[in-house]
């Protein structure tokens, strides 16, 4: 395993702001691209990445790889992913610890798995197969959950870390996500960051969520909320110098408030950085 460089500060590229990235050439170290929305053979968007490739550092994020699902893996789509890798060249390919359809029916959600021996035996099989196929390592996300399985025979966290070390892939670690599984499901959040293995995480995702007091649902529509803020300075502290970003699918703002977003993020790492100084000294 070799884990790769720190990209620093991204954002996740949406059309809605192409015009102003490829105007402004905003201080943003990297973006973020959803692999679906490029699997084509043209059009603006692919002509967009293009240039925007040619001046930041670009990885691949995908919804619809269905790792976890028991249909047969969809090498159609692995096989346009992989046509896109060798156009884009990413610094990492990343999907998430879910199943998106079962039958060949597509839900379009990522929905969530029961953590038994059965399912990780399942799921590290295919990630096998996936790596191979694309011959680099995957990145794999938590997803959020919404409800939780009496057939579970472990915690999340013990099953995103056996799942690495047993496929030897890598983690990609949406904060967010802890957050709302852990108000969902009624867990320790901090206890889930801790358990997940430090060699394994090579991103972060922070994003903002909606709060219907029972539950919360990860819309990536809002700002990102102040407990996800501490819960991302514990993480950065434990896992160090790992590329992190903003996710912001809905409810547009005016890009200089996700760049406020990403500032925010820095002063939280600097102010990491000068206390590990202050101890060290």
């Amino acid at each position: 395993m070799q884990k790769p460089a720190p990209l620093g500060y991204g954002l996740g590229l949406r059309p809605i702001y192409f015009d102003e990235i490829m105007s402004t050439r905003p201080p943003v170290d990297w973006f973020e691209i959803i692999s679906e929305n490029y699997m084509v053979a043209g059009g603006r968007p692919l002509s967009m990445l293009d240039e925007i490739r040619a001046d930041y550092p670009v990885v691949m994020h995908g919804v619809s790889m269905s790792l976890a699902s028991t249909d047969p893996l969809d090498f159609d789509y692995l096989a346009q992913l992989k046509a896109l890798i060798e156009r884009v060249q990413p610094a990492w390919v990343s999907d998430h610890v879910a199943w998106t359809g079962v039958h060949g029916l597509t839900l379009h959600d990522l929905l969530p798995i029961p953590y038994t021996r059965e399912s990780l035996a399942h799921i590290v099989e295919r990630i096998c197969r996936v790596q191979d196929y694309l011959q680099r390592q995957l990145v794999v996300e938590n997803a959020s959950t919404y409800v939780s399985f009496t057939a579970s025979e472990m915690s999340e966290q013990e099953f995103v870390k056996e799942m690495a070390e047993r496929a030897d892939c890598l983690l990609l670690l949406d904060v967010n996500n802890v957050f709302v599984s852990s108000f969902n499901h009624g867990f320790d959040p901090v206890a889930f960051i801790d358990a997940v293995p430090v060699d394994r995480v090579v991103q972060f995702h922070m994003a903002g969520h909606t709060n219907h007091e029972t539950h919360r649902v990860d819309t990536h529509d809002q700002p990102v909320c102040d407990e996800v803020w501490a819960l991302y300075e514990h993480a950065r502290r434990r896992f160090g110098g790992v590329s992190a970003m903003i996710e912001r699918d809905d409810n547009f703002p005016p890009f200089s408030e996700l760049l406020d977003e990403l500032q925010r993020m820095r002063d939280i790492d600097a102010r990491v950085a000068a206390d590990r100084a202050l101890t060290a000294a």
